[in-house]
Order: C-alpha cells, then structure tokens, then sequence
C-alpha cells in the first residue's frame, strides 16, 4: 500500500533519516518503535509532505506521493499528529463540521453520527471550545477529525502520550474496533505494550534507519531487540 524507499530527510541541514525504507500493507497496522529521536515523528512528518524528501520515494498503491500536506490528504491519507492540532477557538461541533464538510458526502461511511457514536463523550461537548477540553478528550477529537476524512490510511503520532490509564484504554479499545474493521494504520507509540498489542507488522527505527522488521509476536518475544533498540 504505502511504501518508502530509501528515504532521507530532516530539519534545515540537519538529516534525520538516513535511506529509510518500510512498507505499510492493506488492512494492517504497522507499528514504527525506536527510542526518542530515532527518527519516527520525522517518517510521519515526511509522509505528510511536512517535511520534503531529499531523497528516495514516496508511493500509495505504487504512485507517487503528492508534494503538499493537501495533495497528500486528498489521496486518502489522515494523521493525528502528536501534539493533536485541533483548533482551540472553535468548538468540537465546529473542529468537526469543517472536515466532514470538505471531504464527507452522503456515501461517505465516516459521518458526525458515526463519529459521536465511536467517541460518545464528544456528543456530550460540542458546544465546548478546544481549550475547555481534557487532553483525552482532544485526542478523541484529533481521531474523530481524522475519520471524517473518511481515509484509507491512518496514521497516529503517540496518541497516549500523557494520557490518564483509563483514556489510554479508551483510545486501546476504539483503535482496535478500526483494525477489525480493516482500516489500515501506521502507528508512532512509546508504549510498548500499546503498541504491538494493536500492530500486526512491526518495524523498529535508530538513527533514521530500520533496524528490525517482523511482526508484533516477534518483538515481543525478542527481550535482545527489545533491550538493544527500545530499553524496554
């Protein structure tokens, strides 16, 4: 489905990735593990055209990617970036009339109703701002957004990332009824667990590079690699 191939890129003249390849299948989730800065927000970022690919190729069912965040989202490609992005002066009913709006219609099977029936705690909110949210809530709202977007491809940056026990399980439990449903994930997470609980396809990152490749029952029952590239 999405493959990158020899990918580098980074920041200014700082390379973070160096000839990164991986491939994400149809209907699957792909876990991307690696210690911090080991290049895993960067592989989203370039994904998305937020950062240019200085080398290698970007492809979705073997075409090329488009160059802006735009092009990119209009192939059918959603992301929830880490730090969320909601926009805070408007309300959750606003954050998600923009999206459903612009990229929803009748035959569309992501709508607001759809959305409110996975995360019922947005129904009770609509009314509230961005900023009158809990970070759990917003999280909701980031992947409620991004399913509007009715994608083919989804792709989350550390969605638990300072989240309560209870809301990490929360957000465990609706991202595996979108796996059983056979959306396709690529999925940045620190938690471990988490992590190649959801996954089916694991790749491992250091240095901006892929330093292990397996599934997730592999990774779990390799404590060397665990250890080596995850201080796990």
């Amino acid at each position: 489905m999405l493959d990158l191939t020899s990918v580098a890129s980074g920041y200014g003249e700082t390379q973070v990735l160096h000839g990164l390849s991986l491939r994400a299948e149809q209907g699957r989730v792909l876990a991307v593990l690696g210690r911090n800065g080991a290049g895993k927000s960067t592989t989203l970022k370039t994904i998305m055209g937020l950062l240019p690919t200085r080398e290698g190729t970007i492809t979705l069912d073997g075409q090329p990617m488009g160059k802006t965040p735009y092009d990119i989202a209009r192939m059918g490609i959603a992301y929830v970036p880490e730090t969320r992005d909601i926009f805070p002066s408007l309300s959750v009913r606003e954050n998600l009339e923009i999206t459903a709006k612009r990229f929803g219609d009748s035959d569309s099977p992501w709508t607001m109703a759809r959305v409110l029936d996975l995360f019922p705690r947005l129904g009770e909110r609509m009314d509230n701002g961005g900023t009158q949210l809990s970070g759990g809530e917003q999280q909701m709202l980031a992947i409620a957004r991004a399913l509007l977007m009715n994608p083919r491809l989804l792709i989350l940056d550390e969605p638990t990332e300072g989240l309560a026990p209870i809301i990490v399980k929360l957000i465990h439990d609706k991202l595996m009824e979108l796996k059983h449903e056979g959306l396709s994930m690529i999925l940045v997470e620190q938690n471990f667990g988490f992590a190649t609980s959801l996954a089916d396809d694991v790749v491992v990152v250091s240095k901006g590079q892929v330093v292990w490749t397996g599934d997730a029952d592999a990774i779990r029952a390799d404590e060397n690699a665990q250890h080596r590239w995850l201080g796990v």
